[in-house]
């Protein structure tokens, strides 16, 4: 039997990281170099298995699911186990792998309070089963239960690992741990919309016919639920909850405490991962399945985009805390993706799914950055953080590259799709208001002028000038090798994407092609 029938590869990218937290599980608590080791040999082995993937896959017919199986799994309420993958889901998937292995060497001798590294390596390779599984799932059930299961390993990554300092709460009048406040906020907020996500996929399933939770079958009715009177409330609900995980203004306010209070592989995760899997619902499920909607709702998604553009942009400018004011540049940045979407063109999509990739990239290796900071200075105080690039060069020149790479340098990853985004908004889906659209893409344009100025402003306050006397006397070791071999991996990723976007889009063009034109008749 070939290695890809019947599923079998892509079921691997779910169970060999949970089959590894189990065996992480079994390991000594006081001993932890076996549960280090086993957990990088299963993250190399399913990132292996995703590039094997990608190597196999047929860009040819990259419109269509590969790899893919439909078994029978809950027959009571008619959940199948139907996974694949289309040139859509492939570059998240390899991404999501990638980025595993790499908080994985970057934790190995890195370890915020309590020093468990057994229980937090167990939580990566659940969260990464999580993620992985949301980026192959083609039942609506099985899709739900991948985008939530992410949410308790996360949870816990904060609520536990995460800062300790105090925070007031004035609704409540009582002050709480940093942790406990952000931890629970995160859960409540994507775990209220994901209710909303649920009963728009339980209307689908009881408004089609036959009845089913498939996804390539719901595409397949998509003329006859668009035509459902109450349509509208079925996209607004699946757009309620993912636009929650992106996150979208206004229901953004979630993320930068979650960041804040995160450990650095909880925060890299999240940003590079976790906000992607609202992103990638709108692609693959709300767009596809309720076209109309979608194209009613568009302008709507547009505005709310570019208001996450400037008013990131603006929150990163009055930030003093440096991992605070990465956390707010994810606003802004998902507003680029968020403004491709609501193009519902195929360049607008492209351009939204290499935004996904790049942001993955870029601002996972910003907080890895932002995290060997604080673990040196034991603060994030952009104030007291100067003269960076005199205390630690490498460290400090790579933040610089990154900085360059966040605010959208032509031949670097963040380019195209901040690029693609402005250039699909100039020309929406026929039918939609190319003023308000094109309005838009100036809006977004000031964005990318911000953007670039807190990213500078950023990089005077870290890095430039003389260290401040409070750290005269105090030794600092520049980057380690095993941060080394964390980063450089994305660093060469991020050149390779600028100079060479056809890695993403020699897989996402025919697939976004044709889902355009099968929604849009374009």
């Amino acid at each position: 039997m070939d290695f890809w029938d019947d599923g079998l590869g892509l079921s691997l990218t779910i169970f060999v990281p949970l089959i590894g937290a189990l065996l992480v599980g079994f390991t000594s608590k006081k001993n932890e170099e076996p549960a280090k080791w086993l957990s990088l040999l299963t993250a190399l082995v399913t990132l292996g298995i995703t590039i094997a993937a990608a190597l196999a896959f047929d860009y040819d017919a990259a419109a269509s699911f590969q790899f893919g199986t439909d078994l029978e799994w809950i027959p009571g309420i008619d959940a199948s186990y139907q996974i694949g993958i289309d040139g859509i889901s492939l570059p998240m998937l390899v991404l999501s792998a990638f980025v595993t292995v790499l908080a994985i060497i970057y934790s190995w001798n890195h370890w915020d309070e309590p020093k468990n590294p057994k229980a937090f390596l167990i939580l990566i390779l659940v969260l990464a089963a999580g993620m992985n599984g949301t980026f192959v799932a083609l039942d609506l059930i099985l899709f739900f239960i991948f985008f939530e299961v992410v949410l308790l390993p996360m949870y816990f990554m904060i609520g536990i690992w995460g800062d300790t300092s105090e925070k007031k709460i004035p609704v409540f009048n009582r002050v709480t741990e940093m942790r406990l406040y952000a931890s629970i906020k995160f859960f409540v907020f994507t775990f209220f919309g994901s209710a909303f996500m649920l009963l728009g996929f339980l209307a689908l399933y009881f408004n089609s016919d036959p009845a089913t939770f498939s996804i390539p079958d719901l595409i397949e009715q998509a003329p006859a639920l668009g035509a459902l009177p109450f349509a509208g409330w079925i996209f607004a609900g699946l757009a309620l909850g993912f636009a929650v995980k992106v996150p979208m203004w206004p229901l953004h306010t979630w993320l930068p405490d979650a960041h804040t209070a995160a450990p650095t592989v909880g925060s890299v995760l999240l940003a590079a991962i976790l906000l992607k899997l609202g992103s990638y619902g709108f692609i693959r499920i709300a767009i596809p399945v309720l076209p109309e909607q979608a194209k009613l709702w568009a302008p709507a998604i547009a505005v709310l985009s570019v208001i996450g553009i400037i008013y990131g942009s603006l929150a990163c400018l009055a930030q003093q805390d440096m991992k605070r004011l990465i956390a707010f540049s994810s606003v802004g940045h998902m507003g680029f993706v968020m403004l491709g979407i609501s193009t519902m063109t195929d360049i607008g999509i492209n351009a939204s799914i290499i935004g996904m990739v790049a942001h993955g990239v870029i601002t996972g290796l910003l907080f890895f950055l932002a995290g060997s900071m604080h673990h040196r200075y034991h603060t994030r105080d952009m104030e007291r953080l100067g003269g960076n690039l005199a205390l630690m060069p490498r460290l400090g020149w790579i933040l610089s590259f990154t900085a360059m790479a966040s605010l959208g340098l032509p031949g670097l990853a963040g380019f195209w799709g901040e690029f693609g985004s402005m250039l699909a908004a100039y020309n929406p889906l026929e039918g939609l208001d190319e003023g308000l659209f094109r309005g838009a893409m100036v809006t977004a344009a000031i964005g990318t002028v911000l953007t670039a100025g807190y990213l500078l402003w950023m990089l005077q306050k870290v890095n430039l000038g003389k260290p401040s006397a409070e750290w005269e006397g105090h030794e600092f070791h520049d980057a380690d090798g095993f941060e080394m071999a964390a980063w450089v991996p994305l660093l060469i990723s991020i050149v390779a994407l600028g100079v060479y976007p056809k890695l993403v889009f020699g897989a996402t063009t025919p697939a976004v092609t044709e889902l355009v034109a099968k929604a849009f008749g374009g």
